[in-house]
């Protein structure tokens, strides 16, 4: 084997390889600490839902994930900048002013391997269009990104992680706020790039989202619980994590009313069966 054909071999196998963290700590400013001895791994073929409150750190282990954020203490391994990563952030709303099309915004996903002045070849056009009709976005290639729904720039902005080719796809709170045919649309997309053989780690709010998902890291500000759906999200786990009391119902069907978890409404709504084998084909079943 020649030395480029084993280096493009290791490369192989290092892109395949999965994201683990080991005793991460991550701090800001002054000294406030976001996230506190983690230790968790994700595998390629899988999608994992980081649930928590809002300043729990969830962002802040997206950020790590993409080499956004250096850990303070502890290792990731292997290094963010030894994957290709693509991240869909909060919106929020920001960017409405930007004065692009949906085309130029799906356009900016090749720039990595194009560059700014390189001709686009007819590969990056198919695998643009692709990602384009599998968000349901193909029809708004000439609307102007910031004339869209908030629902229609988020799928917007899916699309443009996809048409990367990314080995990791990171989302943060990616169906919050979203009308219900983006949400979906979103779900769906998450299981598909999971079947994909890729890395898919998502932040999230809601429980049925969660519980999508092969595993779940509960944080606050540390790991409260790592695990599947079942043995994490429990009565137990999210009283600890959220600093909930329990409102009405019983150990499986029961309502949360938060004390400081930062909700709008201030109730999370859990309707859960952990008893139940993990289909990822299963529809949602409720929303906060």
């Amino acid at each position: 084997m020649s030395e480029e054909a084993a280096f493009n071999e290791a490369i192989a196998i290092q892109n395949k390889s999965p994201f683990v963290l080991v005793d991460v700590t991550a701090k800001y400013g002054n000294e406030h600490v976001a996230l506190a001895g983690v230790t968790c791994q994700f595998e390629h073929g899988t999608s994992s839902a980081l649930v928590g409150a809002n300043g729990s750190g969830k962002t802040t282990l997206l950020r790590l994930l993409c080499g956004l954020a250096q850990p303070s203490e502890g290792r990731i391994s292997p290094d963010p900048s030894e994957k290709t990563v693509a991240l869909v952030a909060q919106q929020h709303g920001q960017r409405a002013w930007m004065p692009l099309t949906v085309s130029n915004v799906l356009r900016m996903s090749r720039f990595r391997d194009r560059g700014l002045v390189k001709r686009f070849r007819p590969i990056d056009r198919i695998i643009i269009d692709d990602a384009a009709e599998r968000l349901e976005v193909s029809d708004l290639g000439n609307r102007q990104f910031g004339e869209l729904s908030g629902g229609q720039r988020q799928r917007v902005m899916v699309a443009q992680a996809l048409a990367h080719e990314a080995d990791v796809l990171l989302m943060d709170e990616p169906i919050t706020g979203l009308d219900m045919p983006s949400q979906e649309t979103i779900l769906r997309i998450i299981d598909e790039e999971r079947r994909r053989g890729r890395i898919v780690v998502v932040s999230t709010h809601h429980m049925d989202e969660a519980e999508l998902c092969d595993q779940v890291i509960l944080l606050s500000n540390r790991i409260v619980a790592s695990g599947s759906p079942g043995a994490v999200l429990t009565n137990k786990n999210l009283q600890e994590a959220f600093g909930l009391r329990m409102a009405h119902g019983d150990e499986d069907d029961c309502v949360f009313h938060g004390e400081h978890d930062g909700h709008a409404d201030g109730v999370i709504h859990v309707f859960s069966d952990h008893g139940h084998g993990h289909d990822h084909g299963a529809k949602p079943k409720t929303r906060h």
